[in-house]
This record gives structure tokens, sequence and C-alpha cells, in this order.
């Protein structure tokens, strides 16, 4: 059989996407409006169907409902197998290798493996037969039974694959297969699992200046929520929203912005087996990337720690208390004076805040609205700093959502935010701040006698 190309040349993030797809069972793939999501899809369910051995290949491309699936999906499926109508052989002859079916969606391939593009409005049109590889575009506005109920036991016999694409309508069952399939990535990258999320100000698929105007002619929580791929756009009671902290990621302090703003190191031992050690530097309005950790003793946390204080030379340390006892002890036993936080303990600020947690997260979002600056590479703190929700108690005091709550949605314990958290611990003066100030009291009682 002649060699035969499919006219496609991926672009980023396609260029990252499909090795993963290659390499993970379950995939999910929460994208930004425009970014190429169906053809990235097309092609690989197309690669797989052309190239996989299994005989009586079947493939099925799921969209919402029939008439989408026909206007979005099935042109592509036509465009990219072009090559397989008009097939040169010798003698200048021509043949025809593929099969299309216009009445069922369908496309038989030279290979005779089938691929059929189907509506979730007729979900049942799908059981009693099995499949190889499935993609589900849009699973949010497809019904949460879908894939258990139907498209998992026709991927049972012959171990086939499925892909799950869209963007955030809110917390549904996209949402909850994100947050599975991330907490699945997280423990095994090298599972059946992975997770992936690609918002428009980080591809570069729509240039600067109109994705700027996208966003003056939208509503906020809609572009928050198609654009930035902000599961939570929808909801109030979000502490942090994305776009406060992308906002915060586009901006920069120089060393001279920063004269005489303290310096505060925030420190996040490890509390289980799976959780990190996070270091965090901040000096005044400007955060510095975190230094996480794994699988150290205190003792070796504390040698680190001790190296970062001698460097850094911070006017304060604050430790989170719970899991950080030894590490403390063992700071001090070495001559530094670090500052122990209890997470649960009390508040400085009694009537506001229902808990030291609440006040830190609650201090740290009051940061980031008066100016603070992130470091804008750090999407795994920006995702974990946008993740947390409040509410108020009887009293009106705010409280945070628990932390094992946090860490059952992301798979994940939310160690980046909460070290930078700890930095909003207690007010703190520079060392300059104490000099000015001891040099006026100096100033003043010799001027009073």
């Amino acid at each position: 059989m002649p060699r035969l190309e499919i006219p496609y040349s991926p672009r980023y993030p396609q260029t990252e996407i499909h090795p993963q797809l290659e390499s993970h069972r379950f995939c999910v793939l929460v994208t930004h409006r425009q970014m190429g999501k169906t053809v990235c899809a097309v092609n690989h369910l197309l690669k797989k169907a052309c190239t996989v051995a299994p005989p009586n290949g079947r493939y099925f491309y799921v969209a919402p409902f029939l008439k989408q699936a026909e206007i979005l999906v099935w042109d592509y499926f036509k465009r990219f197998t072009a090559p397989f109508t008009a097939v040169p052989l010798s003698g200048g002859r021509i043949t025809n290798l593929l099969q299309i079916n216009e009445a069922k969606l369908s496309l038989r391939l030279p290979n005779s493996a089938v691929i059929r593009v189907l509506g979730a409005d007729n979900p049942d049109a799908l059981r009693g037969t099995y499949a190889d590889g499935v993609v589900l575009d849009e699973y949010a506005q497809i019904k949460p039974n879908v894939f258990n109920e139907i498209i998992r036991p026709m991927l049972t016999s012959r171990k086939g694959w499925c892909l799950f694409l869209g963007t955030p309508k809110g917390q549904d069952q996209f949402y909850d297969v994100y947050c599975h399939a991330a907490k699945e990535f997280a423990a095994n990258p090298h599972g059946e699992w992975w997770a992936a999320t690609y918002r428009a100000d980080q591809t570069g698929v729509i240039a600067p200046d109109e994705l700027a105007s996208i966003q003056r002619e939208t509503p906020e929580n809609l572009f928050r929520q198609e654009y930035l791929c902000d599961f939570t756009a929808s909801r109030t009671d979000v502490l942090i929203p994305i776009d406060l902290v992308l906002a915060a990621q586009k901006r920069l302090y120089s060393e001279y912005d920063l004269r005489g703003a303290p310096k505060i190191l925030g420190v996040d031992p490890a509390r289980f087996g799976d959780d990190r050690s996070v270091i965090i530097r901040r000096q005044g309005l400007q955060a510095f990337a975190p230094r996480v950790l794994a699988k150290l003793d205190n003792v070796q946390l504390a040698g680190i720690v001790a190296q970062e204080i001698k460097d850094f030379r911070p006017d304060a340390v604050f430790i989170d208390a719970g899991q950080g006892a030894g590490v403390i002890d063992v700071l001090r036993s070495l001559g530094h004076d670090v500052l122990e936080v209890p997470f649960g303990g009390a508040p400085l600020q009694a009537g506001r805040y229902r808990n030291k947690r609440a006040e830190l997260w609650g201090e740290m979002a009051e940061w980031l609205k008066q100016g603070g600056a992130l470091p804008d590479k750090e999407t795994a703190l920006a995702s974990e700093l946008a993740c947390a929700v409040y509410d108020f108690d009887e009293a009106g005091k705010m409280r945070l959502e628990a932390k094992d709550k946090i860490k059952a949605r992301l798979g994940k314990s939310p160690d980046l935010a909460d070290a930078l958290a700890l930095t909003f611990a207690a007010p703190v003066a520079s060392r300059e701040q104490v000099h000015f100030m001891q040099q006026k009291t100096t100033y003043e009682v010799e001027w009073n006698v």
C-alpha cells in the first residue's frame, strides 16, 4: 500500500498535547476558545485509527448534539482524509482507499477501521458495541451518565482510550472528571490518566491585542470562563479570582521599587508522604518563585531553610506549626529566630476572621488587590491561589474552605499557596524601618530634654 500522509501540522500547544495523548489512556483537556482542540482531537483519532493494529477498529467522535457534530467535526474528518480518496498507483492509475457514508457520518479507512461521528443526544445509539477510542467533545454539555453507563463499558474489551475535551461551564461533570484526572496524574504521572489546562493568556494562539479587545467586550465572568478556563467563574464565593492572580503575574517590581520593604520567608513543611515542603520569599509587594522540596526529614529541611535565611537575610521567618515543630526546634537550636504559626490558632483580627488560616489567606487576597506581584511562570501557584472558597460563620467572621476539601478537588494539598500565605502571619518591619524609628525616637528624646 502506498504511504499516506495526513495534511496536518500541529502548532503549540498541540505539539505539547499530542505526546501526552499518546502515552495516557484517559485524558482530560481543558482549553480556551479558538485554541484548536477539535482539530487536535480529530487528528489524534485519525492517527490512532490508521496505525493501531487491532482488526476492525472502531472509533467514535461524540459531540453534545448530532447536528453540532455534523457542523463542527464532520468536515474536518473529510478534509484530513482527502489524500485517501485519490491515491496514485503504478501506471498512472488513481484509486480511492476511503469509504464515506454521509448519511451515517462514518468513514471506513484503508485498514478497515471505522470512524463514526455521533451526538450524545441519542446515547443509546452507542450501546451494544465496542470502541478502540472515543473523543467526548464539549463534555460539560454531555449528560453525566453517558461516560459511566455507555462509553466506559465500550472501552473494556479492547482496553480502548478516551479523550474528554471542553471549556469550563461551571463545577459540573467536566470539572469532576478533570479533578479526578489531575489527582491521578499527580499521584502517578506515568499511569492511565492525564489532565491539562491551556488558557488564552498562556498559549499565544490569540494575539494579545485581540485578546485584550475580547476582554473589554465580554462580561468578566464569561471571559474568565471561556478564555481563562476558570471553573469557578460563575461562583461568587471564590476568595481569590483567577483574573486577580493573572493580573499579579503581569507585575514585576525592581530592586529600586522594593527598597526598604521588609523581607519575609514563609515555610510550609510537608504534612504527609505525598505533600511537599515549600519555601517562598516575599519582599513587600513582590513574591518570588517558590522552592518545592519532597521526602526530607526535619534536619534536612531545617538545613535548607537555614541556608535560605543566610542568603535572603529575611526580617521575619514564619513556619507552619502544624507539621513544622521539629523544623522549628532544629532552627532555634542553630540560633535562628523563627516564628511558629498555628493555622488553627486565633487571628490577630479576631472580629474579622474565624481562625488564623482564614486571616492568612484573607490578608494575602488584600495584598493582591493592593498590587501584589507573583512570579509569572508559576502556574501551579496560580491555580492553588484561585482554588479556595469562603463563607461567613454565624458571627459574621470569614472562614475558609477546609484544606481536606481543597485537596480532594485538586488531588494535592495547596502547599505553594499556604507557604505564601504564611508570609502574612503578622506585620513585619524591615531593618531599615526599625533603624529609622530608633533614630527618630532618639532625636525626640534629646529634643524634649
